[in-house]
């Protein structure tokens, strides 16, 4: 058990955070995660990414937690299939996809998240990397409901300037993330990493003041200030570094790695 530790659970990003730009767990954070969990820790992984693209991480770590995915839409059991959270766009849809998606700039890629299927809505040059990137395999179809979330892939920042705006007098019912300069998420509007980390740890009775959580990105904000202490790696962003209890090291200097050696397993 994890009596002697202060906190009990570690919530952590993956890209940017636990996974550096060559997605790869620098060493350091496996090897520091093996003495955290050897501790009696719990780790936890909170993602904007889906079961497949997150798994393989999952694996390497030999994890059996459930995950927060999609940014806080969805909690999944891997082991078992089961859901503990499953938000969709709902109405909120159809409005996007058809006011929306059709006046995105040219440059910018829509590809729609429903189950485990990524379904591209929109086709653009910067959907390829990202694919490639994240292990994804794009469907040419449309999804055959309202899907979970839908990701705006940009080749620049610049490219998603006026994006926001167009999406939001679309419908309303929806809530806007950054989890890279590139990207814009649009999610379930009540879907955070935080309600959904408060949503899991209550139902395995975990105070949120045991639980220490660690991001990079603005979509990590309600994870880092729901947790009891939360963190951000030093090459995060600066909205994020503003509201964070601390900063540890940055991602690939192995941020996770820091937070657990000089803050989880000091003596309390």
């Amino acid at each position: 058990m994890s009596a002697g530790l202060r906190y009990r659970w570690l919530v952590t990003d993956l890209d940017g955070t636990l996974v550096d730009r060559d997605l790869e767990i620098p060493a350091r954070n496996v090897e520091a995660i093996d003495r955290y969990r050897a501790a009696g820790g719990t780790v936890v992984f909170a993602t904007g990414r889906n079961e497949h693209s997150a798994a393989r991480f999952h694996a390497q770590l030999g994890l059996e937690t459930p995950l927060i995915l999609y940014n806080g839409a969805r909690i999944t059991n891997l082991a078992t299939g089961n859901r503990l959270l499953d938000l969709t766009l709902g109405d909120a849809w159809s409005a996007i996809r058809d006011q929306a998606v059709p006046l995105l700039p040219a440059t910018v890629g829509a590809v729609a998240f429903q189950e485990l299927d990524a379904y591209v809505v929109k086709p653009a040059p910067a959907l390829t990397q990202y694919a490639a990137r994240d292990q994804i395999e794009l469907q040419t179809s449309s999804p055959p409901g309202s899907p979970t979330k839908l990701m705006l892939i940009a080749e620049s920042p610049g490219d998603l300037t006026e994006v926001a705006e167009l999406v939001t007098r679309s419908s309303t019912a929806v809530r806007l993330v950054s989890s890279e300069k590139t990207y814009l998420e649009v999610l379930p509007a009540e879907a955070d990493k935080g309600s959904a980390l408060a949503a899991l740890a209550a139902s395995l009775g975990v105070p949120l003041d045991r639980v220490a959580a660690i991001g990079d990105n603005p979509n990590d904000l309600e994870l880092v200030q729901t947790a009891g202490l939360g963190a951000a790696a030093a090459d995060g962003h600066p909205d994020l570094l503003r509201i964070a209890d601390l900063v540890v090291t940055t991602c690939t200097q192995g941020a996770v790695a820091d937070l657990i050696d000089n803050h989880l397993l000091r003596p309390t």
